[in-house]
């Protein structure tokens, strides 16, 4: 299949016996910057790919097509198993019989491809939790291997390579930074921001512009947004958003040192006498084993599938799973808690037309409460809800428990599309890390493949839900002060399968931890963990722009010290 992607290496440079000097599994967030950078360097890279390439061409608003129908696996095929805890006991769910998919996107670009973009750093304190509050009980919170001030150079290089408008704003809790402004313009707005900073000003909140991993203007091949109004959950068919894909790999290509190998899922890193690893195997499409030889490798498969894989790739040397003979490999998993407040908004509101006016952002967030002097607190985004017409119409054929049809719901459709416009407050806290909150395997739930699932056991903290509930009042009285109407709220202790993190810890333990501070295994000299397998805590933000800006600092790394690394 032809995706547009002409570069030679693209083409299929792979033989059976070359060794690469890097392979990276997985080519997301956390392989971006590696990719980027270590080709550019010089080095032979090799990406393996769980899943296929794809180019802005191909990406469709098709709801019914977006990301879950193409760039997932079928659950019946590929699934998780998700342990809950029910009735007093921990109760295991296949994720085929509940449809909760923790896939996020098995493509070039990985999940990137369909983020928000919601581009906000960590904070200082953000690295030295447990120093800040202390360690709340049956916590397992730890400060950082690195402070802010060793990846702020790197949040810097995010905003420019990968592109990030937006406007610096003053308020209490920004984070230092080494240049005052972001490379590329704010993004056009709704007029919706006008209430929703009226309303903050008169409750003494305050409200700022949220940078987003969207370029306003042309940036080489990338076009600027285009406002289409499909961004959230939905690829970007100009190349506006910062996926690994669009910002870095293609750039990669240019350099003739990028191997990528589509549909790839690879089930195994193997090692030699001396620890280190040797080859990965991965299976084809068709199940066909393959194996690779490289160097160094990185693995950033989304912080579920990298732990999987480690714990899988089970020999001689590694009883338990490739570096996890201290056994911490799954341990302290990571997503992020809070949940979603919604309210309506129509012609009482604001004008009608200016509401209603489609594709503008609106790109507010408040974080005045991110710190409090008891507790760690989060951060609120507000955002019109995704554009879903046809889920959303779904949900209007029911009045309670009575089935509306016909000419009634044809009406409520007509009037809800309109007339009217639901606002989202995204709330996100941290994810407190517990000691039953983790991945592992288990022998008897196997995919298509034969090879044992990522078993997810989801156990909370009570900090989170105290934390989550603090913020939603915040939230009710800002909806309530903007005059919505039909407010909604729901917060959940449960995680959010697209935000993940933690797994693979990094430390400078190697008794508590499975990599050090450069993301390098502790057992393995020559194997890197670089999506968000790393984190000790997520911060109260998506992880994204922080795994960017990681992966970018492991890059440095890698490079600075390639021959150490590989002898």
């Amino acid at each position: 299949k032809s995706c547009g992607w002409n570069s030679p290496t693209f083409k299929n440079l792979w033989t059976k016996n070359m060794i690469y000097d890097v392979c990276v599994i997985g080519s997301g967030a956390g392989a971006g910057p590696i990719i980027y950078e270590l080709s550019r360097a010089g080095l032979k890279v090799c990406v393996l790919e769980k899943g296929d390439i794809y180019n802005e061409k191909d990406f469709s608003k098709d709801e019914m097509l977006v990301r879950k129908a193409i760039y997932t696996p079928n659950l019946k095929d590929e699934y998780h198993t998700i342990e809950e805890f029910v009735d007093g006991s921990w109760q295991k769910f296949p994720t085929y019989e509940t449809g909760w998919s923790f896939w996020n996107g098995s493509l070039l670009g990985g999940s990137s491809n369909f983020m928000s973009g919601f581009f906000h750093r960590l904070k200082p304190n953000d690295f030295k939790l447990a120093s800040t509050y202390g360690v709340p009980k049956n916590s397992n919170i730890v400060d950082w291997a690195i402070s802010y001030n060793e990846l702020e150079p790197y949040y810097t290089k995010v905003e420019e390579l990968v592109g990030v408008s937006g406007e610096v704003q003053a308020y209490e809790f920004l984070e230092p930074r080494s240049t005052k402004e972001f490379p590329y313009p704010a993004l056009a707005e709704n007029k919706i921001v006008d209430l929703i900073d009226k309303s903050c000003k008169e409750l003494g909140f305050k409200s700022i512009k949220t940078p987003r991993a969207i370029i306003s203007k042309q940036k080489n091949h990338r076009n600027p947004c285009y406002y289409s109004n499909y961004c959230g959950s939905y690829a970007c068919s100009s190349g506006a958003k910062g996926s690994s894909r669009a910002s870095l790999i293609k750039d990669a290509l240019l350099t003739n040192n990028v191997t990528i190998i589509p549909n790839a899922f690879v089930i195994k890193l193997n090692t030699d006498k001396n620890k280190k690893i040797k080859s990965a195997t991965y299976l084809t499409k068709e199940g066909t084993k393959k194996e690779i030889n490289a160097k160094l490798f990185v693995v950033a498969a989304q912080a579920v599938e990298s732990s999987r894989l480690l714990l899988n790739s089970k020999e001689e040397n590694f009883p338990n799973g490739v570096a996890n003979n201290s056994g911490n490999v799954g341990k302290n998993f990571l997503s992020s808690s809070g949940g979603i407040v919604s309210a309506t908004f129509d012609e009482t509101n604001m004008n009608l037309k200016d509401l209603l006016e489609s594709g503008l952002f609106v790109n507010r967030s408040l974080m005045d409460w991110y710190f409090t002097k008891e507790f760690k607190g989060g951060t609120i985004d507000v955002l019109f809800e995704h554009a879903n017409p046809i889920r959303r119409a779904s949900f209007l054929c029911l009045n309670g428990s009575d089935l509306i049809i016909g000419e009634e719901l044809q009406n409520k459709i007509f009037e809800i599309f309109t007339k009217t416009r639901t606002l989202n407050i995204e709330i996100f806290t941290d994810w407190t890390p517990n000691d039953d909150s983790f991945i592992s395997v288990d022998e008897k739930y196997k995919d298509k493949y034969g090879i044992p699932v990522a078993n997810i056991r989801i156990g909370t903290h009570p900090q989170d839900m105290i934390a989550s509930k603090f913020l939603e009042e915040k939230a009710i009285k800002l909806f309530e002060k903007m005059g919505g109407k039909n407010i909604t709220s729901d917060i959940s202790a449960l995680p959010s399968s697209n935000l993940q993190a933690g797994g693979c810890r990094f430390g400078n333990d190697a008794k508590t931890s499975v990599l050090n501070k450069y993301c390098q295994a502790h057992e393995v000299k020559n194997l890197f963990v670089t999506d968000g397998s790393f984190m000790p805590t997520g911060g109260s933000v998506p992880f994204t722009w922080t795994i960017y800006a990681n992966s970018f600092r492991v890059a440095d790394y890698i490079e600075n010290n390639w021959e150490n690394l590989i002898i």
